[in-house]
Order: C-alpha cells, then structure tokens, then sequence
C-alpha cells in the first residue's frame, strides 16, 4: 500500500487537541453521534467553501469520552483549494468549530507522511485522586476519583513486568483481524504536590481499551486488592479477565504523537502495516 499522495493534491498534517467529553470518539459513526472527526470535516468543507468532505486519518481513534492535547490527522487537499485557503485556514477553522475541539496547526506534510502509520510512537496520561475530599472541582472532567489510598511504589513496580512486545490480548477488546502485539515503551506512576497521581504510558501503537485496562489492573495493586506480581501473570494468561476492570475514560489523554525523521516516515508507514507475531509463535 503506498502513501504517495494522488496527483493534484497536498497532503496537510494536522495537530489538535479536544475536550472529549461530549465526542462519541473521533471515528465518524453510522448511527449520528457526535464525533471530532465529523466536526473537524465538516469544519473544513464549510471554510474551504467544498462541496465535498475531505475524510482525516487520525493517529490516534480515541474513545468516547477520551481527550487529546497532542492528537495529529492529515487530510488530502486539492492543490488549489490549499493554495487558495493555507494562510487563512487555522483563523477559519477557529471560528467555525466548537470550543472543545481545536486545530493549533495545518502545514503541507513532507513526502511519506502517514498521521496514523508513520507514528513511532504514541504517548497517554491517565490522571487519577486518591484524595480524601475527591477532585478538585475545575478539574472534575479529567481526574478520576478513587476510593482506596493508592501505593505508588507498588504500582510502579507491578508496571515494570509488563514493559517491552507481548502480546496484550488479556487487556484489550480484540477486533476481528487485528493483532493484540505491541511494544509497551514506557508505564510509570508519578504523584504531584497536589495530589494528582498521573500514569504515562508510552507504546508504538495501542489496540482498544488497553490503556484503561492496564490503569485498571495497577490501580488494583496500588490499593492493596492484588499484589504486585497480578497484572504480569493476568498478561502471560494471555486472555480476557474479568478481574481487569476497565477505567472510566475521562481521566485518559492523548498528549503526544512522535514521529521519525521525514526521510523514515515512508519506511515506518511500510513497516508499521506488517503484522507482527512474537518470536517462535510463528503467526500473528
């Protein structure tokens, strides 16, 4: 599959960001919920006076309820309506889309460029009290409140069994034809002076509902529930468990998104589309 941009176009990347709140998601959905990619396309055939919808690809789908402060998209322009409409386009975009969904840059991507394949790597926070008093109310659609005083310590070493490729089957909804094998990069729990404990959580690419039932899982031994050794034996089962309970998604963001040098971005969009199988599994 090539990623050459047909002739006559310009493929534009987008960053943004978005409340997620009030988005079934960012995938456009068949049924007519709000999503941020309906919003944003519909943002860009009003402001680009099109009459038809130039369709994103997203490097991040992010679920109902799930914020973005790093999240990139790029969409294919005619080379006209970019030329006609570049300088212009983020004060456009401004005043035509709502206030909790933003586009903070549009600039022609380099040859290669991919917002979803191209991607190294993708990097979440998932933010989270155990404060007595609950969470402070200004940030109330961000923070998950939690019940049980939280061991840092605990968790963060209950995290460092789960790093490097596996395959994370056991926490994630499987979809038909996709790979559950990813490279977790980075998962560790820090506590601020105000009390918020924040999970960073770092990998290639993520499959559905891994982030929060990863979250889930730790949150578990940060409380005492589990002990440390849980969430690696409940990945080495390598199948769903009940046990892992899925957290709310409104303390998770998507803060960034980083990618290779541009003379790579060609390669990692090849490569990122191989299917992937641990060693001597043999299959995928």
């Amino acid at each position: 599959m090539s990623d050459e941009v047909e002739p006559g176009f310009v493929r534009v990347r987008l960053d943004l960001s978005y409340d997620g709140k009030d988005f079934s998601g960012w995938a456009k959905q068949a049924r007519g919920q709000r999503t941020v990619q309906q919003e944003i396309e519909e943002a860009l055939r009003t402001v680009t006076r099109s009459s038809e919808t130039y369709e994103l690809t997203v490097a991040g789908r992010t679920d109902a309820g799930v914020h973005a402060r790093g999240q990139v998209a790029h969409v294919d322009l005619p080379e006209a309506v970019w030329a006609e409409h570049a300088e212009k386009l983020l004060r456009r975009l401004a005043g035509r889309l709502p206030h909790d969904v933003r586009v903070w840059k549009a600039e022609e991507a380099p040859a290669g460029f991919n917002a979803r394949f191209s991607a190294i790597w993708r990097r979440y926070a998932y933010r989270v009290t155990d404060h007595p008093g609950g969470v402070d109310p200004l940030l109330r659609g961000h923070v998950l409140r939690y019940d049980w005083p939280l061991d840092v310590d605990a968790m963060n070493e209950a995290a460092e069994k789960l790093l490097g490729e596996h395959d994370f089957a056991a926490y994630c909804r499987k979809r038909e034809g996709a790979t559950t094998i990813r490279t977790l990069q980075h998962l560790g729990w820090e506590r601020d002076a105000s009390g918020i404990i924040t999970a960073t959580v770092r990998a290639d690419a993520f499959c559905h509902n891994m982030v929060r039932s990863l979250v889930g899982a730790l949150l578990f031994v940060g409380d005492g529930h589990r002990p440390v050794d849980w969430p690696a034996k409940v990945l080495a089962a390598g199948v769903r468990d009940s046990a892992v309970h899925v957290v709310r998604p409104h303390g998770l963001t998507l803060e960034e998104v980083a990618y290779p040098a541009d003379e790579l971005l060609a390669w990692r969009s090849r490569e990122a589309r191989n299917k992937r199988s641990l060693p001597g599994t043999g299959c995928c």
